[in-house]
């Protein structure tokens, strides 16, 4: 039986965790004014937030919201810099905890993971059927709106599996049933099409939270518990809600995506979106913004454009004068990182022969 949780609320409030919690929450944001005003008074605010906390008086601050198109459009929910504080403070303690407890190929969200080792696993695995006589097809599945169709109560069920510290349940039932602020999106609903006043209280985590980070992968740990164990399915790979399974039977592959489907929607409330496909692996595998096949594998055309346009804003934005030299050339830089991970040598020439920085007079 796994280990519970006991007596760890004093860890999250303890008043070091919570000074090294405000220096993570700070970085890239020390010159914001709401960081420079919290760090003026800094060992105050933080006895502040401690007291709260022990004394059960701590209020979730309100939520700034707005939206991100990259890959798709996205609700963002931005908290003040206190509840950041607050955050990082519950994230340090129990994120190394649960993070024990993830099966080794979940890459989303998780140190020493992300998206080109999750590409890497996949062609790695492609490679080895690759080279078998059987013909692999794979199961790509894609949950419909996760993070704002995840059920409080469930997720709170499921933390209370693993943690017996009432006052930490308090703290995290704080955060995920906010008394204000919906996350929630009703079935078959997109964030652009659904009021303040549509949206959920019971359901939905906020993008932009992060401990909505966490959940969300202590949730779908439900799910890769069950392929694992009980299902047993070898060639398995999650990224966040993107996950990718390899089998050599097609007809077998109709009924694993049935199990899930199934566990999905009676255990964690959850529906597959349409994206869902199967197909054989000869195709190529969309997964992590790569089509990634055993030999190669390519950007997505839709993020091939993306990356011409942000040169040609990098070029506008050098010769009017608005970036200098060292920043264009920083960004420049990111970007060819980028293309080290996938086979981009004809993309990459064409886009430096094409593109020529020129300081207007």
């Amino acid at each position: 039986m796994a280990k519970k949780l006991r007596n760890i609320f004093s860890e999250i409030i303890d008043f070091e965790n919570l000074y090294i919690a405000t220096n993570e929450a700070k970085k890239g944001k020390r010159y914001r004014r709401d960081v420079l005003e919290f760090n003026t008074n800094l060992e105050e605010n933080l006895i502040t937030i401690q007291n709260e906390l022990i004394y059960k008086t701590y209020e979730v601050g309100r939520y700034r919201e707005f939206f991100v198109y990259d890959p798709k459009k996205r609700l963002i929910m931005a908290l003040p810099f206190k509840d950041r504080v607050v955050q990082w403070a519950i994230y340090r303690v129990l994120y190394p905890i649960y993070d024990k407890q993830f099966i080794y190929d979940s890459y989303g969200c998780r140190v020493g993971k992300g998206t080109h080792k999750a590409a890497d696993r996949l062609q790695y695995w492609l490679r080895q059927v690759n080279r078998k006589p059987q013909k692999y097809y794979y199961l790509k599945l894609d949950i419909s709106k996760y993070f704002y169709r995840i059920n409080h109560k469930i997720l709170l069920d499921i933390l209370k599996n693993k943690i017996e510290d009432e006052d930490l349940i308090w703290l995290l039932d704080t955060i995920i049933n906010s008394e204000d602020v919906p996350f929630g999106l009703p079935a078959g609903m997109e964030p652009d099409q659904c009021s303040e006043e549509d949206r959920l209280f019971d359901v939905g985590i906020p993008i932009g939270n992060l401990t909505s980070q966490l959940f969300a992968n202590i949730y779908l740990n439900e799910l890769d518990q069950y392929v694992k164990h009980k299902l047993g399915i070898h060639y398995y790979v999650r990224y966040m809600d993107d996950i990718i399974i390899l089998v050599d039977d097609k007809k077998y592959l109709h009924e694993i995506k049935t199990d899930i489907e199934v566990f999905l929607k009676e255990v964690l409330d959850l529906d597959l979106n349409n994206k869902t496909a199967i197909r054989p692996i000869s195709c190529g595998i969309e997964f992590v913004g790569f089509r990634v096949w055993a030999t190669h594998r390519k950007l997505k055309k839709k993020t091939l454009k993306k990356i011409k346009r942000k040169f040609k804003m990098l070029q506008k934005a050098y010769s009017e004068g608005s970036k200098d030299f060292e920043e264009i050339n920083q960004s420049v830089q990111s970007y060819l990182g980028i293309m080290q991970h996938f086979d981009s040598y004809n993309f990459k020439a064409k886009l430096l022969n094409d593109t020529i920085f020129r300081r207007d007079n």
